[in-house]
């Protein structure tokens, strides 16, 4: 052997020694060394062990009695959340079956990062204080008879269902191993020892059994309704943008039919369903891809999951422009704001058009920043997240510190004089999909000829201003709102259709006006029957 290789055996078997070393003072130490939290959940304990058995859990005596036990939940059963990444939490059960109290000690999950203050938190998992080990919690409301129904944290249901399973499916596990609940005596010699030093075990990384419900199958049934009405809801907007042609040709209908799909967005899939799409969504599906990749950590929230799912076709084949332009609930209140504010008739400032260019770059800016910082720590990623108003204006209702609300708030005004601002420059998640839908298979925008040689028309109209002076439309900036499918259809404003239309129409008095918008609501897509006089 050669004195290279020896020297890096060497070093291996070091680095083996110094990890189970470092193991052994780990789970060799007290718990309440490492987590103090657990004399909150034994005030009468006088000794603590260290976390030994499979699963590890740490006994807690009095004395010689066995009070009952501490563990990690991640030692147990990891299930993972919201972020991908299970929630770690420390767990007291007493010898009757009791949890005696619960704190969260690790997590990446967004919605707990920053939204949920630290005493909500604790408010909610002080809740399986007393709780049975046997006992059904059921989150916000019951389903079953005999269910025990605990407060959901605000905003983060989903993350609240997996707390809950962790613990509850946690506890049960201890519970059966230590033999709690059946005559009360553990079955764990090693671990109800009093007074012989433990032997260090390492942690056994378990997950859930093979004949226990995946947690995303119980969330799917309980969100049944919603399931349903959202894949109504987007079945309809498939139909839609099938027929967009013949929608086009009716303006004021399509006005009608696109205000109310909005309000659906903003009313149920946003402020009820919770269903705001982010682009911490993203991040985490790049992570699962090159890390762990897990259909459950999916599955976890059906809304999420079928919104990305629909996306994902519709970038395929109609571009970014399907999302932005009728699925984001914070881009569809700028959207009722700006039509508020046309009514009042507050004045629009635009950027020039050079200056408005360069503005596109910003939002490419910040999810390059949000992807670095998100490489080292999806956890450290959620807090510049904030970025977007979205869990402000969306998913917490406005329930948050001023100035999260002063911030998004913000936002919405500028709207009212510059539509869709935060879109249009700022929007990270609209990055992302603009460069997905760089994909785009079919091109289902209607084109003249004449566009943009001379007719400018569509490109000044155009509300996200993603129409060139050539013509062309820009796909990665185009949210679809079809205004330029209108006057494409439009036989009175469209100068290559009011061309065609000479041919026919000899009262040329009549047609001017028309073009000049002086009789805007009369709008006929057909020509008219009779050579004379204005279509009735």
């Amino acid at each position: 052997m050669s004195r290279l290789c020896r020297t890096c055996l060497i070093a291996i078997t070091a680095a083996c020694l110094s990890l189970g070393y470092a193991v052994q003072v780990a789970y060799g130490e007290g718990i309440v060394d490492l987590y103090p939290q657990t004399r909150e959940f034994f005030p009468d304990a006088t000794r603590f062990g260290s976390l030994v058995g499979n699963p590890p859990a740490a006994p807690v005596y009095q004395g010689d009695k066995l009070l009952g036990y501490a563990y990690l939940t991640k030692d147990v059963l990891q299930i993972p959340a919201y972020s991908g990444k299970p929630i770690n939490n420390l767990v007291g059960i007493d010898m009757q079956g009791r949890i005696t109290g619960v704190r969260i000690i690790a997590h990446e999950e967004p919605i707990l990062v920053i939204g949920v203050t630290p005493k909500h938190l604790r408010q909610f998992v002080d809740q399986y204080r007393g709780k049975s080990v046997s006992d059904r919690i059921a989150i916000g409301g019951s389903m079953r008879r005999g269910d025990v129904v605990i407060d959901s944290i605000t905003g983060a249901s989903i993350t609240a269902m997996v707390e809950n399973a962790t613990v509850m499916k946690s506890a049960q596990r201890i519970a059966e191993s230590r033999g709690i609940g059946k005559g009360g005596m553990p079955v764990s010699i090693q671990a109800a020892a009093p007074k012989s030093t433990p032997v260090a075990t390492p942690p056994i990384e378990t997950t859930m059994a093979p004949d226990e419900e995946p947690i995303w199958v119980s969330v799917w049934r309980q969100r049944l309704f919603q399931i349903i009405v959202l894949c109504t809801g987007l079945a309809l907007l498939t139909a839609l943008l099938i027929f967009q042609d013949l929608l086009a040709r009716h303006p004021k209908l399509l006005r009608i039919v696109r205000n109310s799909y909005l309000l659906f967005t903003v009313v149920f899939i946003g402020w009820y369903g919770l269903a705001q799409l982010s682009v911490f969504n993203v991040l985490t599906f790049i992570h699962a891809v090159l890390h762990d990749f897990r259909w459950d950590t999916f599955l976890i929230n059906p809304l999420i999951f079928i919104l990305w799912g629909f996306v994902a076709v519709t970038l395929l084949l109609w571009g970014r422009g399907v999302f932005c332009g009728w699925l984001c609930p914070f881009g569809a209140l700028q959207e009722f704001i700006q039509q508020f504010a046309q009514r009042l008739r507050i004045p629009q400032l635009e950027f020039p058009e050079m200056v408005h260019e360069r503005l596109w770059a910003i939002k490419y800016i910040l999810l390059l920043g949000l992807f670095g910082i998100s490489l080292q720590s999806l956890g450290t990623a959620a807090r510049y997240i904030e970025v977007e108003p979205f869990k402000t204006a969306i998913t917490l209702h406005f329930q948050r510190e001023w100035w999260y609300v002063l911030y998004a708030g913000s936002l919405l005004l500028i709207a009212a004089f510059n539509r869709k601002f935060y879109c249009k420059y700022l929007c990270a998640l609209g990055a992302g999909l603009a460069i997905a839908g760089r994909f785009q298979i079919f091109d289902w925008l209607r084109r003249h000829r004449e566009c943009g040689r001379p007719c400018q028309i569509c490109a000044n109209e155009c509300p996200s201003r993603a129409i060139r002076h050539n013509g062309e439309i820009n796909e990665a900036e185009c949210h679809y709102c079809l205004d330029c499918q209108v006057t494409y259809w439009h036989v009175y404003r469209c100068p290559p259709m009011v061309t065609r239309l000479k041919r026919r129409e000899p009262d040329a008095t009549v047609l001017s006006k028309r073009f000049a918008g002086l009789d805007e609501h009369s709008i006929v897509v057909a020509p008219p029957k009779t050579p004379s006089g204005p279509p009735q």
